[in-house]
């Protein structure tokens, strides 16, 4: 094994490297030694990386949530995982004790951090994590799919709160990953007409190869009419994937609708009117994270329902990542794939 290993780093407010760091070792009984097999860039890395940051982050920490890994090494404790088993990451960790987590909502944990956020992650060679974090992955899925397992969890566990009826129209404000993430599944649950509205005009055409109906540019003209004419009452359920879009997902949803809330930036600071809502019974549902999502996840990207590897445009080592950064700032990548 090497001493050393490369790593991308988070530095500090808008500041980032790519540095040579110490082999994690195995310190926690519990702890398990992975080679990270392949990461993603996610939109929250950039937020972290913004000036001021939309998300925060611990200076010192490797960037990197979005992960699979093959074990190399297990502590005494690991009953479950041997080396050679291939995983994908849940990087938030959680207490298990506070009240939150007694309740059942792991995911509004009060002690959570979170691996590639708080704690060292995985756009690194090799990264240490809690083999609670881990779930095993057949290892014929391939990489590109397995890395986007934790998107993937999130997305459903979102998609769960919408009870969704097959046949139901769906708009999606954003045509990122998170946005062609929810197409994708809402698409093979049976929904009927999808709308993505989104101003980038790459990203409208990788909706269009995603299979959506219809793709919209927001400058385009009335984006309420629009929905409106393709839904007849408006959206059965409207996706804010942006986090800045509560007033326009009210504005595109039907009366007695629901708005899911997936995004997030802490600088969004819109204004709704709470007439309407309560006046057209709208259910406005926020999502965070995820909970129990990762095993189905695990089944679903196993059984090959979802080719949510399409959504990598572009594949990088670590040396490349600030062109993938850059990229995605753009608007013209949607899912950055990082090989250490």
């Amino acid at each position: 094994m090497p001493e050393t290993m490369q790593g991308i780093v988070f530095r500090g407010e808008g500041h980032w490297g790519l540095e040579s760091l110490p082999l994690p070792r195995i310190e926690a009984p519990d702890d398990v030694l992975l080679k990270v097999d392949r990461a993603s860039v996610c939109g929250t890395d950039i937020h972290i990386l913004a000036t001021p940051p939309g998300h925060p982050a611990t200076p010192g920490s490797i960037l990197g949530h979005e992960y699979v890994a093959t074990v190399v090494e297990v502590g005494h404790a690991v009953r479950d995982l041997k080396p050679g088993d291939r995983v994908v990451i849940d990087p938030n960790i959680t207490c298990g004790t506070c009240e939150y987590c007694r309740l059942g909502m792991s995911n509004a944990c009060s002690n959570m951090t979170t691996l590639g956020i708080f704690r060292h992650g995985g756009l690194a060679e090799f990264s240490l994590a809690p083999a609670r974090a881990l779930h095993r992955i057949a290892r014929d899925v391939p990489l590109d799919r397995a890395t986007l397992a934790e998107p993937l969890s999130c997305v459903l566990h979102a998609f769960e709160k919408s009870t969704l009826v097959p046949g139901e129209s769906i708009a999606i404000l954003g045509a990122g990953p998170i946005g062609l993430l929810f197409s994708l599944l809402f698409r093979a649950a049976g929904a009927g007409k999808i709308v993505i509205v989104e101003p980038v005009k790459f990203r409208r055409r990788m909706a269009e190869q995603f299979g959506v109906d219809y793709a919209l540019d927001p400058k385009s003209g009335d984006i309420s009419a629009e929905v409106k004419a393709v839904t007849r009452i408006g959206a059965d359920v409207v996706v804010d994937a942006a986090g800045t879009l509560l007033p326009e997902a009210v504005n595109l949803v039907r009366r007695g609708g629901r708005v899911i809330l997936f995004g997030m930036n802490q600088h969004a600071n819109r204004h709704v009117n709470q007439y309407t809502v309560t006046r057209h019974e709208i259910t406005i549902l926020g999502s965070f994270i995820q909970r129990t999502a990762f095993p189905k996840v695990v089944k679903i990207l196993e059984a090959g329902l979802l080719q949510v590897e399409r959504l990598v445009t572009h594949r990088l080592s670590l040396g490349e990542v600030n062109s993938g950064l850059e990229a995605m700032k753009q608007g013209q990548a949607i899912k950055v794939a990082v090989a250490p």
